[in-house]
C-alpha cells in the first residue's frame, strides 16, 4: 500500500472450482470454472463481513472457521451435521445470506472436453475473459482510472509466479481492448479468514453445475443468476448475463454463430 494512494471503491475476490488440467478431466464434472465476486468497499465492510461472523457465531460459537464448499458438502471437519435436516437448514441460511447482499458476479466456465484438442492453459483463458468483462464493469461504475485489487488465493509458488505472469501480460495490454487494465493482484494464504474469499469459493461450483447438470435442481446458481454482470444494466436482473457476466468457452455448439 501507498500512503496517500487513491484505489477504486471496488474489491475483487477469485476462487475457481474443478482443476485446469487437459490431462486428466472428471467425466462427472469436465469443467474449470473462474469466479470473480466484486464487491463494494464500503457494502462489504459494513453488512457483508458482519452478516457471515453473525452467522459463524450463531452455528460455531467462534468466527475461526473458514467456510470451504467442498467440506460442507463432504461434511468434513467442522462441518459435521446432525442430520439431513440440519445440513439443510444451514445450507438455506447461507443461501440466503449470499442472496442478501449486494456483489457483482462475472465467471468463466471452460469446457475442458472441448478445449483439450487447443492446448490452451484452461486458468489463463479464464483469467483473461473475467479481467476484461471486470474492466467494463469499472468502466461502467466510473472507476477505471484508479487501481483495484484482484484477491486470489495461494495455490503454489510454482502455479501463483505462472498466475502473476499471465495477471501482468494481460494487464500491461494483451486484450481484446489493447491497452492497459488498472488492475494489481493480490496472494492469499489459504488459511486466511477472508470473507470475499469465502463468499468466491461458495459460488464457484454452483456455476460449474450448471453448465454440467443443468437439469438438476441448484437453488444456489439460481440466487446466482441475480447477482452476473449483466448486459442490460441491473434493470434487467436475472436475464441477459449469458456471455456478459458469465462465459462459456467454448460456447455451446447450438450458440455458435452458422
Amino acid at each position: 500500500m501507498v500512503p496517500g494512494k487513491q484505489y477504486s471503491q471496488h474489491v475483487v475476490y477469485v476462487d475457481e472450482s474443478g482443476d485446469h488440467s487437459l490431462e486428466s478431466i472428471d467425466p462427472q464434472y469436465p469443467v474449470f470454472v473462474l469466479a470473480f465476486c466484486v464487491f463494494h468497499k464500503n457494502h462489504y465492510a459494513t453488512r457483508v463481513v458482519p452478516a457471515l461472523e453473525s452467522f459463524k457465531f450463531k452455528h460455531f460459537g467462534h468466527d475461526v472457521v473458514v467456510l470451504h464448499e467442498t467440506d460442507i458438502r463432504k461434511e468434513r471437519g467442522s462441518f459435521r451435521f446432525s442430520s439431513r435436516p440440519h445440513k439443510e437448514a444451514f445450507l438455506d441460511e447461507l443461501t440466503g445470506i449470499i442472496e442478501a447482499n449486494n456483489f457483482i458476479l462475472i465467471a468463466s466456465v471452460i469446457d475442458k472436453m472441448r478445449l483439450r484438442e487447443r492446448s490452451e492453459n484452461p486458468y489463463h483463458l479464464a483469467l483473461g475473459f473475467c479481467l476484461e468483462t471486470l474492466y467494463e464493469l469499472m468502466q461502467e461504475k466510473g472507476q477505471d482510472d484508479l487501481p483495484t485489487h484482484v484477491v486470489v488465493e495461494c495455490r503454489g509458488r510454482k502455479e501463483d509466479a505462472e498466475l502473476e505472469l499471465e495477471f501482468r501480460r494481460i494487464c500491461a495490454g494483451e486484450n481484446r481492448f489493447g491497452s492497459p487494465l488498472p488492475f494489481e493482484v493480490v496472494f492469499a494464504d489459504k488459511k486466511t479468514n477472508s470473507t470475499g474469499l469465502q463468499f468466491a469459493d461458495l459460488v464457484a461450483r454452483p456455476i460449474g453445475l450448471s453448465v454440467t447438470r443443468p437439469g438438476q435442481v441448484n437453488r444456489a446458481f439460481e440466487v446466482l443468476t441475480r447477482k452476473f454482470f449483466c448486459s442490460g444494466g441491473r434493470k434487467q436482473v436475472g436475464t441477459g448475463f449469458d456471455g456478459w457476466g458469465l462465459k462459456i468457452h467454448p460456447a455451446p455448439e447450438s450458440e455458435r454463430p452458422r
